[in-house]
């Protein structure tokens, strides 16, 4: 993503991808730790200029395209995490990372990174309980450029996809929705359930005093 910001300030092109075959200093949602050995996996960010109301809408399009990417080319299905974990089996398949940089009200580009687990063993101790790779549930290795064409194609035809219909395609993989959850938000805590999501990809989450509030972003873990 480093890579790619520099990439776009010098005016790279909507729609340029930069691609690692490893990184040493990945990073995932809240400045987290990515493991990403060479050779293994998927790291790229896109490069793109929506208009800043589009903005958004990103945090739908990309985890979607990933679990249509999946299924596409394998017998896998995939379920989000709100916001936009990919998980199979309960585990992280991929994470999505968006970022963007304006001035004033002007978006200049925003940048979207997606980390996908492809044929990694999962086998770091750090990791081996929370996330898996195709490899790993498919007892085979997928070839990375087989599983990259097929996100590419998928990633164009969400984002120039309708709104609507995306909001609906991503609502409906949502696993979090109807669980029992934990929410962390700007160092504060909040309990309740996951009752919905508005179609600006916010959480709706019904507090225990019966109250609703509206989460932007945040970190969910289920309660229990």
């Amino acid at each position: 993503m480093d890579v790619a910001r520099d990439e776009a300030v010098a005016g790279a092109p909507h729609g340029a991808v930069v691609i690692a075959e490893e990184q040493t200093a990945g990073r995932g949602r809240f400045g987290r730790r990515w493991v990403s050995p060479a050779g293994k996996n998927l790291y790229l960010t896109l490069i793109l200029r929506p208009d800043a109301g589009r903005l958004r809408a990103l945090s739908m399009v990309v985890p979607l395209a990933v679990c249509r990417a999946v299924e596409a080319v394998t017998s896998l299905r995939p379920v989000i995490k709100w916001p936009n974990d990919v998980l199979v089996g309960g585990r992280k398949l991929a994470g999505v990372l968006i970022e963007g940089e304006s001035s004033g009200a002007e978006l200049l580009y925003a940048l979207a990174g997606i980390g996908l687990n492809v044929n990694d063993p999962v086998d770091d101790p750090e990791i081996a309980g929370i996330a898996t790779s195709l490899s790993r549930e498919l007892g085979e290795e997928t070839p990375r450029e087989t599983v990259l064409a097929a996100l590419l194609n998928e990633l164009e035809g969400a984002y120039s996809g309708s709104p609507g219909d995306v909001y609906s395609a991503w609502r409906s993989r949502i696993a979090t929705l109807g669980q029992s959850v934990r929410l962390t938000f700007r160092d504060e805590i909040y309990e309740g359930t996951a009752e919905d999501v508005d179609n600006e990809g916010s959480l709706i989450l019904r507090l225990s005093d019966g109250t609703q509030k509206t989460f932007e972003a945040g970190e969910v873990t289920l309660r229990g």
